[in-house]
């Protein structure tokens, strides 16, 4: 199978080509900012990961997040149907859909994106389900969960060097569930696709099986590292004021950085089992961590 990758210089393409060169023959293909409307593609499978990530320092613009989200990949999508090729997978998010979550995401959950990163995506999903897909193709629109893996802390970063360092967790007060993506269970999710040409086109959430606390997560950090699990239950309210102090002095407990550790935001990964006929993914949700974590250690 000939397969062709966009980003495949990010952390999920450099996995993927790993992944899937063995039984494969795997291409990279550059498109940043090409616009000519000349693009060629060649390749029995496309998958599309390239784009604009979320700007943790909010200095991009709207338009930058467009041009690379939703221009690029409808350039690109528009010159796979051109061309010979069967599958277009197409790496979207989950943040196309819904910033906050109050029960559990499903892949028709009305999407009702709130950032520019979550609507430049959704404008890319727009435009592929609004074309008239050719007979013999297949089109994925896949949204990730938050996506670790060895080599690459993303935003467990923060949580990592709290429990290195032997600082207390203060938020344990907090009880909420996230799903994570561990990337080998991506990697399998993709492969699965790819092999089997039952799988009918459509939206597809990926996500771990299990989801987990932040309390949990911070369990895990302090196992791996072999260090006592430090908690702390401070009052909501104290927090919650603490934060507000943060906000106006520029403090690291801030109201944002209690918000992305304490909410929720549940994903259903049901559809995709479903489709592929399995039960569960090969790695827990807490044995991808685990992985994660080890390897930070020996960077």
């Amino acid at each position: 199978m000939e397969i062709t990758i966009t980003g495949g210089s990010g952390f999920v393409g450099q996995n993927l080509i790993r992944y899937l060169k063995d039984a494969n023959q795997v291409q990279t293909l550059s498109i940043r900012y090409s616009f000519n409307n000349k693009l060629e593609v060649k390749g029995d499978v496309i998958i599309h990961l390239a784009g604009k990530a979320h700007d943790l320092k909010k200095v991009s613009s709207e338009n930058e997040y467009l041009e690379a989200n939703f221009e690029l990949t409808k350039e690109l999508f528009n010159a796979f149907l051109k061309s010979e090729g069967k599958d277009f997978i197409y790496f979207s998010s989950v943040k196309a859909v819904a910033d906050k979550v109050s029960d559990v995401l499903y892949e028709d959950e009305e999407p009702k994106p709130e950032t520019i990163y979550g609507h430049s995506k959704f404008k890319a999903e727009e435009y592929i389900l609004s074309q008239e897909i050719p007979s013999g193709k297949r089109v994925f629109i896949i949204r990730p969960c938050m996506i670790h893996g060895p080599g690459n802390k993303g935003n467990l970063n923060l949580l990592y060097n709290v429990v290195k360092k032997g600082i207390p967790y203060p938020l344990a007060a907090f009880d909420n569930q996230r799903s994570f993506l561990g990337i080998d269970n991506l990697n399998f999710l993709v492969k699965a696709i790819l092999e089997d040409p039952v799988i009918p086109s459509g939206i597809y959430n990926f996500a771990d099986d299990e989801f987990l606390s932040t309390n949990e997560l911070v369990s895990i950090i302090s196992k791996v590292l072999k260090v006592k699990d430090r908690k702390i239950s401070i009052p909501k309210s104290l927090i919650n004021r603490l934060a507000r102090v943060g906000d106006l002095i520029k403090l690291p407990l801030n109201s944002e950085t209690v918000q992305k550790l304490t909410e929720s935001y549940r994903v259903s990964n049901n559809k995709i089992k479903d489709v592929i006929g399995i039960d569960k993914l090969p790695y827990t949700a807490q044995q991808g961590l685990e992985m994660t974590i080890k390897s930070f250690i020996h960077k």
